[in-house]
């Protein structure tokens, strides 16, 4: 199977390397480029790429908006992997909260950017936990919650799933602080990622947070407690 790749940065030298290190690939080939983020629909509905990376800011629209109205307008869109020079930088939170399923940096090595577009277009997730999770405390400090995530329905056993993925663990990880079965905890995954209306987990990594299901004051593994007191145990 060869994965199409759309590239989308304003600067063209950006451009060649990746399309260089993308094309030497025998699995993956770049089916198309764009320098702004206003061409990313039409280009998408056209080529039918499997990834999109795209730098996170762009001069008129840029990877953010990008990402908005693809997901607005297209069925079944592919996946989003989005470009940035810094890791803490807060365009690659909001990327992420629009619906891009992960972010690369710029200084990444030529393996690294292979290896998550390979994730990304095999459905899997390429996560920083960490990184992820800082940008969401930090962005939940300073906004109200969202809404919680009552209306979602999760049972007792997917809020604990959530909370563990939250964390950034495997569903391997996660079977065995458990003490389930890989398949049983994957079947949990997709029930949250459904309810949730999640299209991938970095998208249930930061859901918690946006709704304050997770205080940015307590540790990914903890919820607050709806009622305003003291956390759940």
């Amino acid at each position: 199977m060869n994965i199409g790749v759309l590239l989308v940065d304003d600067e063209p030298l950006i451009r060649s390397g990746l399309r260089a290190i993308i094309n030497a690939e025998p699995d993956l080939s770049v089916v198309g480029e764009a320098d702004d983020g206003a061409a990313v629909t039409p280009l998408v509905r056209r080529l039918r790429p499997d990834v999109v990376l795209i730098d996170v800011r762009m001069p008129i629209v840029d990877g953010i908006e990008a990402t908005r109205r693809l997901l607005s307008n297209v069925d079944d869109p592919p996946r989003i992997l989005v470009l940035t020079t810094f890791e803490n930088d807060d365009y690659v939170f909001d990327a992420l909260r629009a619906g891009a399923s992960a972010f690369l940096l710029k200084r990444a090595r030529p393996d690294e950017v292979v290896r998550a577009i390979r994730l990304l277009a095999a459905g899997d997730s390429l996560l920083f936990p960490a990184a992820i999770r800082e940008l969401a405390a930090r962005h939940a400090a300073a906004e109200a919650p969202v809404g919680g995530l009552d209306a979602a329905g999760l049972t007792d056993r997917e809020a604990e799933v959530l909370r563990l993925l939250a964390q950034g663990l495997t569903n391997a990880e996660i079977a065995a602080q458990l003490v389930v079965s890989p398949e049983t905890v994957k079947t949990h995954v997709a029930h949250v990622l459904t309810k949730l209306n999640a299209r991938d987990r970095t998208q249930a990594v930061i859901r918690p947070y946006q709704t304050g299901f997770i205080s940015p004051g307590l540790p990914a593994g903890e919820a607050a407690d709806p009622s305003g007191g003291a956390p759940a145990p």
